[in-house]
């Protein structure tokens, strides 16, 4: 029976390479993203459904998980993929900015994770999966917000895996530690061909940790290019 993947802050880059990743293996794939309107093409190319839902906002979250429901069925992988950044010092920063970081960074997981941890728990099975950064493992000088925010999604994907996992209920997270290449790319030149994260071979080990034998599962993965420090 096919399986039904749905990833939240759809568009270029990660999330792409996700949809693709999951199309070519067979797994039908919804595309969620507050802007819809660039996601044509790829929804196209997977033969994704595409929905409309800001993360943030409970009603569209719970809007969502309906409109998914009613038309594939609950899914079998929930990937939360947005993120949000307000930069400058502590004493530049607008506290309307810092306070959307945290709710499209953190919060909106929480409410994504909540909707999929229902249908999933019905169920008996499913997998959640978190992107991350360097950021929820070291907070950098005039990023506080993008720190607070990838800290908290860490500590909820933490929260859920040791909750969940007894149930039957796959949680992972993410450490993106490194730049991810994107087609044109100024950075590539700098940092030679594998220097930056392949976005297709991100995508490759999400499918990974989705397919782990429940004997043997992985809560965190951390993910950086060869010649990046850490």
């Amino acid at each position: 029976m096919s399986e039904t993947a749905l990833i939240v802050g759809a568009g270029s880059g990660l999330s792409a390479a996700l949809a693709r990743c999951f199309a070519q293996e067979g797994i039908r794939v919804a595309l969620a993203a507050r802007r819809v309107d660039k996601l044509g093409a790829l929804a196209a190319e997977t033969r994704a459904r595409v929905l409309r839902c800001d993360a943030s906002r409970h009603e569209e979250v719970e809007a969502l998980f309906a409109e998914l429901t009613a038309a594939l069925g609950p899914p079998d992988i929930v990937v939360y993929n947005p993120s949000y950044r307000a930069r400058g010092t502590i004493t530049e920063l607008v506290p309307e900015e810092v306070q959307q970081a945290l709710m499209v960074s953190c919060y909106g997981g929480f409410l994504v994770a909540q909707a999929a941890a229902r249908l999933m728990l019905a169920r008996g099975s499913g997998t959640i999966l978190f992107t991350g950064a360097s950021a929820s493992v070291k907070g950098y000088a005039r990023s506080a917000p993008f720190a607070m925010g990838k800290f908290g999604l860490r500590g909820l994907a933490q929260s859920l895996a040791r909750e969940l996992a007894p149930q039957n209920i796959h949680v992972g997270h993410f450490v993106i530690d490194g730049g991810i290449r994107q087609v044109g790319d100024p950075r590539a030149g700098q940092r030679g061909e594998d220097g930056l994260l392949d976005p297709d071979a991100i995508a490759a080990s999400y499918l990974h940790v989705h397919r782990q034998h429940r004997s043997a599962w992985t809560w965190e993965m951390e993910l950086r290019p060869w010649i990046e420090a850490f």
